[in-house]
């Protein structure tokens, strides 16, 4: 328990290596995570080579240098070309190139990912997960040579801290925990649920010279028009990898 709620992201990494037997451990806690069917609809790429680390780095999760610093670059992958492989081979004819598999794939690939992230922190490693895989699904495909009904869905980096990274506020429970069914919020109630965030944020907001954090988020970090051609590009890379 203590683990889970001292998560913090971690951006700035040591170049100390991690041991082979932890990064085994993390995998293993990866492929034993809850998914569909039993049928491991993911697949996960151990990027470690500075080479590809940086044509990442650079090409997919725009520069951010995080990616090049952590020793351990994970890329989890819904993966349904295994799967159909192996069905082929035993006389079963797959149909898993549509929307269904796909998403019930990206759902196994991010729970795989956050037992992963759970005991990488354990063995007391930093993670950070990475949402430029979204945005650049295309550019991952093509430097990591993934095969058709395989898409990238996040990556983690992993490595040894080199920071302090405060404990970052989540919204109090009450904000996202219904019981028995989904109950409204009045205007008044939203506000409240917020405040705390907005109170700690006030110096993002000056940073981003905009009126409130609600505009950070819909001015200046995820805006309508970029999430409307990312929307577009990752649609356009589903339908190239064949679902």
């Amino acid at each position: 328990m203590e683990t889970l709620l001292q998560h913090r992201s971690i951006r700035k990494f040591t170049d100390k290596a991690i041991a082979e037997e932890d990064l085994d451990l993390i995998l293993r806690a990866a492929a034993q995570a809850s998914n569909t069917g039993n049928m491991q609809w993911y697949s996960i790429i151990v990027t470690t080579n500075p080479a590809l680390k940086h044509a990442l780095c650079a090409q997919a999760h725009f520069n951010q240098n995080m990616v090049e610093q952590a020793p351990v670059l994970l890329t989890f992958c819904a993966d349904l070309q295994r799967f159909t492989q192996w069905c082929e081979l035993n006389n079963a004819k797959p149909e898993y190139n549509n929307f269904l598999s796909f998403y019930t794939a990206t759902i196994d690939a991010a729970i795989a990912a956050q037992n992963a992230c759970v005991a990488a922190e354990k063995l007391g490693l930093g993670i950070c997960y990475l949402g430029t895989t979204n945005y650049n699904a295309q550019q991952i495909i093509d430097i990591l040579e993934l095969p058709a009904l395989v898409v990238p869905v996040t990556t983690v980096v992993l490595g040894y801290a080199a920071e302090e990274a405060p404990l970052t506020g989540r919204l109090p429970q009450r904000a996202v925990v219904h019981r028995e069914h989904y109950q409204p919020f009045s205007d008044a109630e939203i506000r409240e649920l917020y405040a705390e965030r907005e109170k700690e944020s006030q110096q993002f907001v000056v940073d981003n010279a905009v009126e409130n954090l609600a505009q950070v988020f819909t001015k200046k970090r995820y805006a309508g028009a970029n999430n409307r051609t990312f929307t577009q590009k990752l649609l356009d890379v589903i339908a190239k990898q064949g679902f």
